[in-house]
């Protein structure tokens, strides 16, 4: 009540003060949407004469004046249905360079979208071209600051929470989407009137492609070293204050304004404790991507209410019923096993064909385990094998020696059973109407560790031959990593980063990971709250993209470690299934 109070207060001071916001009707607006100037008149900061506030839809019709449009405004859009209010507004930004306000179809689709979610939508439309003499995004900049200051003052006129506020944007609107995210407490301009007491900071963001994050990039082109190496890093506009909001970043792997850039940004939150999410997909460019994974970050936050009851990973997957001819078989020849002890099991692989084959491509599935124990028939293999099952995909499942050896690092047998696992399956695939060289691997934590080491190290021999099998390659063709642990070396016995949560620039990989000439691409997907760091898998996408190895990269806000094993329906731990099948989509050829 007093929150409401003290904004209805405001609103009373300004409209007395400075005649009320400036609003322009439908019909001179020429537009069905409510329009509301930024600045009283007069007092715009920073007014340069070659600006204007306008969509591009407007700025190239053969009748438009510049005169009439020098001014910043937010376009209201109507309410969504009461039965679909969530309480919250989203500020929608458009990209451009700085040069324009171009997104047009973006903002269509976005209004659309989140009004269907139960959001009130506004379009921000901020000044451009770029300003003389000044930072590119400065006047943006300060647009930005007003318009969410304007947004807060009308929360209880137009209902929705004050502090449920959120902004999207792309591109350079994602510059200014982060800016604003991140930086609310340093002001863009010297207050002029009683709306600048209100606070300018955002509950949550979503930044589409950001534009110039890096230093070589930062004064308005394309990161000019790609976004990393010597002397580039994250720019200095971006303050992390207290302030600093929930953030989810999209992001393409070949988009000349570095996906660097977002893991950076990712870094940072992640140093702070701010939940955030991370979305990188290879060989896309400069884009809007993973449109549906914003909306499963605002679920998971709660944003959209209240998240549905958890259900089980294995109660969702119970059945086999995908699953036709069933093989097992030993992994090593009887007396030909290497660095043999007694105190851990034999291990095997089970062949799990399905009843309508669709692909010749086969998956190796593995669980997790501390390299102690690890289940074929739990929840980190069980569920996958039934669903690629299902997709048509034959599988073969691992179960790796454990507990973990003697007197040698704690993985060297599990990886001896991959690379011998792999050999086998790529001498029978011909003779199972398969293909030899269409073999991917994939592990949840400790058995995340072990497909990083069947990706990048498969040139390097982790036992003596002992027959013909071994003169064929161990190497694979993609690897898909569920949270990998022991990738860092901040880390403890357990896997857990107990340095700088794997965020410290001296933070070097293990010496098993070789990073060899059969590098393949991989599917990342971690709990951005794993006490087993995120950062493994985002530092992992960053030395793969700078070997040019292209990655798929996702992190979950607020999950941790198996964070699959219980989901809320709607939410990417739920659906992390169905990102793994489209990723493999676009690498394997399918018969449908």
């Amino acid at each position: 009540m007093k929150r409401l109070l003290f904004v209805v207060t405001l609103l009373l001071c300004a409209t007395v003060a400075f005649g009320g916001t400036r609003k322009v009707s439908k019909k001179i607006n020429k537009s069905p949407w409510e329009r509301e100037y930024i600045w009283p008149k007069g007092k715009m900061p920073d007014p340069q004469p070659h600006q204007v506030a306008t969509m591009t839809d407007e700025l190239y019709k053969p009748d438009f004046k510049a005169e009439t449009h020098r001014e910043a405004y937010l376009e209201w859009f109507p309410a969504p249905s009461p039965e679909k209010r969530n309480g919250g507004c989203m500020i929608l930004i458009s990209g451009g360079g700085y040069e324009t306000c171009c997104d047009i179809h973006l903002i269509k689709s976005w209004r659309e979208a989140y009004t269907e979610l139960g959001f009130q939508c506004v379009n921000l439309v901020y000044r451009t071209p770029r300003p003389e003499g000044l930072p590119v995004y400065q006047s943006a900049w300060e647009d930005g600051q007003r318009a969410v200051r304007l947004v807060r003052s009308e929360a209880a006129k137009r209902g929705y929470d004050p502090e449920k506020i959120g902004a999207i944007g792309m591109s350079a609107g994602s510059h200014m989407t982060l800016l604003l995210a991140t930086s609310s407490q340093t002001p863009a301009y010297e207050k002029i009137d009683e709306i600048d007491d209100i606070p300018c900071h955002l509950n949550w963001a979503i930044a589409n492609s950001p534009a110039y994050v890096t230093t070589d990039g930062e004064t308005g082109t394309a990161a000019i070293f790609d976004g990393y190496g010597a002397g580039v890093g994250l720019s200095k506009v971006f303050k992390f204050d207290e302030k600093t909001c929930p953030i989810s970043m999209q992001h393409g792997g070949a988009d000349p304004y570095s996906p660097n850039g977002s893991t950076l940004i990712y870094k940072q939150l992640h140093k702070m404790g701010i939940p955030a999410e991370l979305h990188i997909y290879p060989d896309k460019p400069h884009m809007e991507l993973g449109a549906e994974r914003a909306h499963e970050f605002l679920r998971q936050l709660g944003v959209l209410g209240p998240l549905e009851p958890e259900v089980a990973l294995m109660n969702r997957f119970a059945s086999d019923s995908a699953r036709g001819r069933y093989i097992k078989e030993p992994v090593w020849p009887e007396g030909k096993m290497p660095c043999q002890q007694e105190h851990q099991w034999e291990p095997y692989i089970e062949w799990h064909f399905p009843k309508t084959l669709k692909t010749k491509a086969i998956q190796i599935v593995y669980s997790g385990g501390s390299y102690e124990t690890n289940r074929p028939d739990g929840f980190e293999a069980a569920p996958a094998r039934r669903y690629f099952n299902e997709m048509g995909i034959t599988v073969v499942t691992l179960r790796y020696r454990a507990p973990r050896p003697k007197g040698m690092p704690k993985h060297i047998t599990a990886w001896q059973d991959l690379q011998r696992t792999v050999r086998i399956v790529r001498s029978k695939a011909a003779e199972y109407g398969l293909d030899p060289d269409q073999i991917g691997i994939m592990g949840c934590s400790a058995g995340g560790h072990l497909t990083v080491m069947g990706t990048t190290s498969s040139l390097h021999q982790s036992y003596l031959p002992i027959d013909e099998l071994d003169n064929l390659s161990c190497s694979v063709q993609w690897g898909i990593g569920i949270y990998p642990a022991y990738l860092l070396d901040d880390d403890d016995e357990e896997g857990y980063n107990s340095g700088s949560n794997g965020c410290g620039d001296d933070v070097a990989f293990h010496p098993e990971f070789n990073f060899d000439k059969a590098t393949c691409p991989m599917f990342l997907i971690h709990g951005d709250a794993d006490g087993v760091s995120s950062m493994n898998s985002v530092k992992l996408w960053e030395r793969m993209r700078a070997i040019s190895v292209q990655c798929e990269l996702h992190t979950l806000a607020l999950r941790d470690h198996c964070f699959q094993s219980e989901a809320s329906p709607g939410t990417g731990s739920y659906n992390y299934l169905d990102r793994i099948a489209e990723w493999l989509r676009t690498r394997i050829s399918f018969q449908e």
